[in-house]
């Protein structure tokens, strides 16, 4: 029967002559249909493999945790966009998931986090002329009265607290740009991290050559 195989006896020399066929097909040859994960509501399959391993072949994600390297942290945070994709335009355009896919993500957890951590703003425009209410003051990290003794922990946390400037501009935008680098289609999961540095510089060139095709 036709199927998906992984064997070589199909494929050619490297001089170019065909390999003859010295036996049928094998059940460790056997290859699956690639999963294509979607950006949408969660829909995880179970695959039975070879030894009763399981594969959890994820058809639909919305979500994932990603880690900010730099800050050593790392947060659950909604997938909000596909930008890229090394292998195929194709891939963007029908927004599927795989393994080195540039994302978009939402910045709020990271943007809660590092306010909570460092009591600075992050990505906030005019925080000086905007008047805030005595509530949203005790709301925002950035804005809350304390002790002498706790502010001065603050303190100390806030000289290592840079961000690059790249990353900040982000911030301001809401959305981050984020690499997968988990296999939604073999474990389920769309986890990856924050791009920064030279990273990050080589992925906004390439987005805005794609933009000026």
């Amino acid at each position: 029967t036709m199927g998906i195989s992984r064997d070589k006896w199909h494929k050619r020399r490297k001089t170019g002559g065909r390999m003859n066929q010295i036996r049928g097909k094998r059940k460790f040859e056997m290859g699956r249909p690639p999963a294509n994960t979607k950006l949408g509501h969660k829909r995880i399959h179970r695959v039975r493999t070879r030894g009763g391993n399981l594969k959890l072949r994820a058809l639909r994600l919305d979500t994932g945790n990603f880690s900010w390297a730099s800050e050593g942290i790392a947060h659950k945070s909604r997938i909000i966009d596909v930008v890229y994709n090394a292998t195929n335009n194709e891939m963007v355009r029908t927004k599927t998931l795989t393994k080195n896919t540039i994302v978009q993500i939402d910045a709020a957890p990271f943007r809660q986090w590092y306010e909570a951590h460092y009591a600075l703003p992050l990505g906030r425009k005019n925080i000086t002329e905007k008047k805030y209410t005595e509530e949203e003051k005790a709301e925002l990290p950035f804005l809350k009265k304390r002790s002498q003794k706790t502010q001065r922990k603050f303190n100390d946390r806030q000289k290592t607290s840079f961000v690059d400037p790249a990353v900040n501009e982000q911030f301001v935008a809401g959305k981050l740009y984020a690499c997968v680098s988990s296999r939604p289609g073999k474990c389920g999961r769309s986890d990856g991290y924050i791009l920064e540095g030279q990273e990050l510089q080589f992925y906004v060139k390439k987005l805005k050559a794609k933009k000026g095709k």
